[in-house]
């Protein structure tokens, strides 16, 4: 994976941070705030099964409202399960690069969320990261456990205030997926224009469990490199990740998903959108196949709208069993001149339909997010159309 270096100018970032007092409901929260966190996904007014929100090194808000699922602090669950002895830094190394070792050392927070054993949460968990301090560097670590047989969502959305103009946001996130569980873990990044952003997550998937990962990032972060590891560990185990990228002038996306199928009859599939209208994207996908009845697919495709941007398309099949199989596909265009004529000459500007042609090109229907921010995702795809068209 490209190494961007920002290991070499972790000095250049604050460590310290004003304590922010909690809150007892999300609407205490200033409008801009507010507006912000539902960017991220974090909606105030959407019923959930919990809502957690961190703010620079401060949980300022946690609740969890439905029986079946667990939402704390990872202090406070560190606490509560003695340590956490058979999750915590069990599938992740401090010492994996500098960033786990900021993380590990400085222990600034996170969450912890836990399903019930055969628990059916039907309301998401919302969860959000938020930067309100400029220059500072956030490091927390997150612990999800799906218990066998439950059913969750995850809404996790990672955000920077009004007032930010750089920052580091690093996120270690163990997650765990039982027996039979199912767990959808959707993220937004929301993010300013100077952010480095180094997400670090291993997933564990056991017999017949399902993870499925939506990622989405449509702002212009300055550099943005995250590579998360599955492990299929159990026989009919599966994994699915669709993210969606947009990279504007000046920023940098170097990112990628890897899994191993390791159980019998285990399935992957990774498919990635990309879109440069005139930054440079990195969409890696890497499968193993270690196990019999083994079978993945990759997919990437990008759209580039600038002669400025760059995107690379990095698909990797590794087999090392010979009763399996793994695909992949790779495609990198531009707009299709005639598909633009043709929504033109039913009365649509030229900036008009190629957003439409964006929009249908990157598959948001596939992630199921909310009507509200599925409406600001669409407005943030038109101005970033617009911009790249000039």
């Amino acid at each position: 994976m490209k190494d961007f270096r920002v290991e070499e100018h972790l000095g250049d970032f604050r460590s310290d941070a004003p304590a922010h007092s909690e809150i007892k409901n999300v609407a205490e929260l200033p409008d801009g705030d507010r507006a912000t966190l539902l960017r991220a996904g974090v909606d105030a007014g959407k019923e959930a099964a919990g809502t957690f929100i961190h703010s620079d090194h401060s949980t300022v808000y946690c609740n969890s409202q439905l029986k079946g699922v667990e939402l704390m602090p990872i202090s406070y669950a560190l606490f509560k399960y003695d340590g956490l002895k058979d999750y915590c830094w069990k599938i992740i190394e401090k010492e994996k690069d500098a960033f786990t070792e900021l993380a590990a050392k400085r222990s600034e927070g996170g969450y912890f969320i836990r399903t019930e054993r055969g628990a059916k949460v039907n309301c998401p968990v919302q969860a959000c990261m938020y930067i309100e301090t400029n220059a500072l560097a956030q490091d927390v670590h997150n612990i999800v456990i799906a218990e066998e047989g439950s059913e969750l969502s995850i809404i996790s959305g990672c955000a920077s205030g009004p007032n930010v103009r750089s920052g580091l946001h690093v996120g270690v996130s163990e997650i765990y997926v039982k027996k039979g569980a199912t767990l959808t873990f959707t993220m937004v990044h929301d993010w300013a224009e100077e952010m480095s952003v180094r997400p670090r997550t291993v997933v564990v998937v056991e017999e017949g469990g399902r993870y499925i990962s939506n990622y989405i990032c449509l702002k212009p972060a300055k550099d943005l490199q995250m590579y998360p590891s599955v492990y299929l560990n159990g026989d009919g185990a599966t994994a699915t990740f669709n993210t969606v990228l947009m990279a504007g002038p000046g920023s940098r996306m170097d990112t990628g998903s890897r899994v191993y199928l390791r159980g019998k009859g285990s399935r992957a599939e990774i498919i990635s959108r990309a879109v440069s209208t005139g930054g440079e994207i990195y969409a890696r996908g890497h499968l193993i196949g270690e196990e019999a009845g083994a079978k993945a697919h990759l997919e990437c495709n990008g759209l580039l709208l600038s002669n400025a941007g760059k995107i690379h398309a990095i698909p990797e099949l590794e087999a090392r069993h010979k009763e399996l199989e793994m695909s992949h596909e790779a495609a990198v265009g531009k707009i299709n001149q005639e598909e633009t004529e043709y929504l033109m000459a039913r009365g649509l500007s030229e900036t008009e339909a190629q957003s439409l042609i964006v929009k249908g090109f990157l598959s948001l229907d596939i992630l199921g997010l909310p009507d509200a921010l599925r409406k600001d995702v669409d407005k943030m795809i038109e101005e970033s159309t617009a911009a790249g068209a000039m």
